[in-house]
């Protein structure tokens, strides 16, 4: 469960931002301040609000040590602040002077990202406060940003719609469309997946937008396998414009807040709705979730940060021994996917999984429908519509070989859908 524990009212205006670190809470607002709480007892510190910026703060974020707050402003500057006595230790200003919207630390403390209205994202020094690169997007306003958990990219997200992912030299490594309206927010699980076969190690990023949903992404990047971004999913529990969207420390939670004055926590696993929270008033603009207890944020134009916290034992947490298996089963490679069907007495299928390369995340996202559309060809399992829109632009070759194709009658992989129903019936009762 997840219950109301404080509620912050200070700011005169909406708030825009809300940040976490290991022992105070950070708000931001449109009445141009920044202000501060321990987490202890959620009392205003000393020396908040903080006070320089001449327009509306759109965000603020902490260096990972929790001793530098950095805030960003319409007034086109991006503040330092130390966050034990309240003091400005720099203050950074746009090269273009436009608008700064976003502003994030990388995951060492060692740069600072800021981006701007008309497009301009800096990389800045963190340590000597000077500007290390420059670039810009394309089209529309960078609103949203977030660096992987290793640091060795970040990326941005456009009025426009577009993701864009950078480098850790500002090199862009690439960009596409991925909410038609505009994004408005984006974040990284700290918690990486693994790719047994290689070897690597993947991440997941949320981005959010008008459009009204959130889309899961899943990023690497190596220098060996160079750049892979695969959409994974999408969640569509908003009715209305999705505003903000953060993982939790675990990466067991995800929660999103929505112009439909809503909060929904989602569990990343399963991706069903674990809680939809319906006390603020206005629009949901801000979502943080705290470090290292279980406690939540969420930051609204009806000027108020909530406070939630969270049982000991989340459903995340407490999850059934079936559940367990299934989160067990997603982290298989191909090969531990192979001895699965040996022991199931299955050995002549191993080849058409390691054909298709299925490993324990495409084992369970397999479900009966699905396999009733898996079709063969030319040897290859295909989903039927997929195949047959193929078809139907008069292609004759092999989506898998290029060769030209002898027939275009489609069989039923009977086997196969065969092995995932006998698994199925085991495994989801």
């Amino acid at each position: 469960m997840v219950k109301l524990i404080h509620t912050l009212a200070d700011h005169g205006d909406d708030v825009n931002c809300c940040a976490f670190s290991s022992s105070l809470l950070a708000t931001c607002s449109l009445d141009k301040t920044i202000r501060l709480y321990s987490l202890s007892d959620f009392t205003e510190l000393p020396h908040s609000p903080l006070k320089f910026h001449t327009y509306a703060v759109h965000c603020c974020c902490f260096s990972p040590s929790g001793h530098v707050l950095a805030s960003c402003s319409t007034d086109g500057t991006t503040v330092l602040w130390n966050t034990q006595n309240g003091e400005t230790l720099a203050v950074m200003e746009q090269p273009t002077g436009s608008p700064v919207r976003v502003c994030q630390f990388s995951p060492d403390s060692t740069c600072l990202v800021s981006g701007a209205a008309d497009g301009t994202v800096v990389l800045w020094n963190a340590q000597s406060y000077k500007l290390y690169r420059c670039g810009s997007v394309k089209d529309g306003s960078l609103v949203a940003c977030a660096f992987s958990p290793n640091g060795n990219l970040f990326v941005t997200g456009s009025s426009c719609g577009d993701l864009t992912v950078w480098d850790d030299t500002m090199r862009c490594l690439h960009s596409e469309k991925a909410h038609d309206l505009g994004i408005t927010c984006c974040d990284f699980s700290s918690q990486p997946v693994s790719d047994g076969e290689r070897g690597l190690q993947f991440f997941r990023l949320a981005s959010c937008g008008q459009d009204c949903q959130i889309k899961i992404w899943v990023v690497s990047f190596t220098h060996i396998f160079g750049f892979e971004l695969k959409y994974k999913s999408t969640l569509s529990g908003h009715c209305a414009p999705v505003l903000a969207c953060a993982f939790s420390h675990n990466g067991q939670m995800l929660v999103s807040g929505s112009v439909d004055k809503s909060v929904i926590v989602y569990d990343t696993n399963t991706e069903s709705i674990l809680h939809t929270l319906t006390q603020h008033t206005r629009y949901v603009t801000s979502c943080a979730f705290a470090p290292n207890t279980l406690l939540l944020a969420t930051g609204s134009m009806d000027k108020t940060v909530n406070i939630w916290q969270f049982d000991l034992e989340t459903p995340c947490q407490a999850r059934s021994t079936e559940d367990q298996a299934k989160q067990f089963t997603e982290d298989w490679s191909e090969d531990d996917v192979s001895v699965w069907l040996c022991a199931q007495g299955l050995n002549d299928l191993v080849g058409i999984f390691k054909m298709n390369n299925i490993d324990g995340k495409e084992l369970l996202n397999l479900t009966k429908e699905s396999l009733a559309d898996d079709l063969k060809i030319d040897g290859y399992s295909y989903e039927k519509e997929a195949m047959e829109n193929w078809i139907s632009k008069k292609k004759r070759t092999s989506p898998m070989t290029n060769l030209v194709l002898p027939s275009v009658v489609l069989t039923p992989n009977r086997t196969l859908k065969m092995a995932i129903s006998r698994w199925l019936e085991t495994h989801q009762k």
